[in-house]
């Protein structure tokens, strides 16, 4: 047999070997997210398509999260490794039973929530909402903060209607006229809008900044176990996250055809609306000052001060021990 012949065949047969090693050293991780998939979510979907977590050594499953609350639980219970929650939930669920979950990375730098309410209904702010039907999802992170700016509205929020229901639910029976507002980031009103509109109405944003809550929102989860005993696949997702984030930023057509292979019910109109506005949440004045995915001394007390009250919890917790966001690539 030819020499040339032979070092072709081992080239190729150690080729394989490698890939194999390879292979066997992705680590599976399951991730959850915090909603219902779309263009918020398509540097993950697009992501993982596009090869990104598998660089970094992850062989990564995700499925849709039901609210920020369904999502800690899920993590704490052990059914994903890693997640997306509001920190808002994340402090709460600490705070209240010692949940052993932290936040990673704060995301969102910058509190989306906001209420959606139809034009017609004649809802310009949030005064006046006594005996109004307001749709939310289990643990949903709006209904964390919603207390406190309705009273500095001048608005009851003892007289307010929480419908619960699934969060795929609530912009249709809001269009529907079931419910008279229903909790969203302002991130999804694009796609929404363009669905009331097919029925002949339009989504109004009534954003929760307006009443002064500059906060920190999305963040990354995980177990306090997952961080002590596994601390370079946390290094290792959050560096696959932040790729991920930095490449639909540069590139939010083809995030959002790779999304859209996944989920074909999203349009790319959609897709590329939601994506958009997520990314002034996230690459921002704050980001250029603290880095991607840190937290800011001061914003994050005031969150911390904000979510405390809503929820009557104690002030004086140590609330820094619900974040570690010491492993976010520098």
């Amino acid at each position: 047999m030819p020499r040339t012949f032979l070092r072709i065949v081992l080239a190729v047969a150690l080729a394989s070997l490698a890939a194999v090693s390879i292979a066997q050293a992705q680590d599976k991780v399951r991730f959850q997210t915090d909603w219902i998939p779309s263009g918020e979510h398509a540097m993950y979907y697009g992501g993982w398509s596009k090869g990104i977590f598998a660089r970094h050594g992850i062989d990564i499953t995700i499925t849709r999260g039901y609210g920020s609350g369904d999502t800690v639980t899920k993590i704490a219970g052990g059914a994903a490794d890693f997640g997306v929650a509001d920190i808002a939930a994340v402090f709460t669920a600490r705070a209240r039973t010692d949940v052993p979950v932290k936040s990673i990375a704060v995301l969102y730098n910058e509190s989306p929530h906001s209420l959606f309410v139809l034009k017609s209904a004649g809802i310009t702010s949030f005064k006046g909402l006594e005996g109004k039907k307001i749709g939310v999802t289990p643990g949903n992170s709006h209904r964390f903060y919603f207390p406190k700016v309705a009273e500095r509205a001048g608005t009851d929020p003892g007289k307010i209607v929480w419908v619960n229901m699934d969060g795929a639910a609530m912009a249709a029976q809001l269009i529907a006229k079931n419910i008279d507002a229903a909790p969203f980031y302002s991130i999804h009103h694009y796609y929404q809008n363009k669905a009331a509109k097919k029925a002949g109405e339009e989504i109004i944003v009534l954003p929760f900044v307006e009443a002064g809550f500059r906060i920190y929102a999305a963040s990354l989860i995980a177990t306090d176990r997952t961080i002590k005993e596994k601390p370079e696949l946390v290094k290792r997702f959050l560096g696959a996250v932040r790729e991920a984030f930095e490449w639909a930023r540069d590139n939010p057509e083809e995030a959002c055809k790779l999304h859209n292979q996944r989920f074909p019910e999203v349009a790319m109109d959609d897709c590329m609306g939601s994506l958009r506005a997520t990314m002034a949440f996230v690459f921002n004045a704050h980001s250029k000052e603290f880095g991607f995915g840190r937290e800011g001394p001061e914003r994050l007390k005031f969150t911390w001060d904000v979510v405390a009250e809503a929820q009557e919890l104690k002030k004086g917790w140590d609330y820094k021990q619900a974040l570690d966001t010491s492993m976010l690539p520098k």
